[in-house]
């Protein structure tokens, strides 16, 4: 591992705080319950046997309970602490960012605000990035970065297609170009992070009269 330091000089990461930790393992599970519920739902939705079914929606009703225990307890660790609250606040200036992306932004970026625009996308997995081999030119695409930022960036990255409109005007230009869809999706993704990672080294919440992103 020291030989691989040596040569690779990869760059340091913050070491996260105790109450990073816990707010990363409450969104964790979280997003494992969330997951449950669709699948359990799913099942529901596609079942015959009534037996079953009961024995289905039983589970349904407690795990949408624990979700509901879960949301108390976030908001609880975010609002007893005042750096994650200024944070979280600063973030939902933001048009189409809520608590959710906010939460995790806070849990598991705590580089935002600290790296360049390149940085901080190639970082949580939004820069496009080639795929060629020899003379072989493949699709540019995303991979890697950190997953659980990205996966919550999606659904903002949505919602900010509606209200907000920095990343309306992106969307709705790079469609009239003949985008595809997902690729544009992807894009607005990259820009939300960027103006986030500039909202958070400024530390000043969002303005779109007063400011250019």
């Amino acid at each position: 591992m020291a030989y691989f330091a040596a040569k690779i000089e990869p760059a340091p990461r913050p070491v996260q705080d105790e109450a990073s930790q816990k707010l990363e393992s409450l969104l964790t599970r979280r997003s494992q319950i969330s997951d449950m519920i669709i699948a359990e739902k799913h099942r529901l939705k596609h079942g015959s046997d009534k037996i079953v079914w009961k024995h289905i929606q039983g589970h349904v009703n407690w795990l949408e309970s624990e979700l509901k225990d879960l949301e108390k307890e976030l908001k609880d660790s975010i609002r007893q602490n005042p750096k994650f609250a200024e944070k979280v606040k600063l973030y939902k200036s933001m048009p189409g960012v809520g608590d959710n992306l906010s939460y995790n932004l806070v849990a598991n970026l705590g580089e935002l605000g600290h790296l360049n625009q390149r940085e901080i996308a190639a970082l949580v997995g939004v820069a496009p990035l080639n795929k060629d081999s020899g003379k072989q030119r493949g699709r540019r695409m995303i991979w890697g970065g950190r997953a659980t930022v990205r996966k919550a960036l999606y659904m903002p990255a949505l919602s900010a297609i509606r209200c907000n409109p920095v990343i309306r005007d992106l969307y709705q230009r790079l469609i009239a170009k003949g985008k595809l869809k997902k690729v544009a999706l992807v894009a607005c993704m990259h820009k939300m992070l960027t103006i986030l990672n500039s909202i958070a080294k400024n530390y000043t919440p969002w303005d779109y009269a007063g400011a250019k992103y």
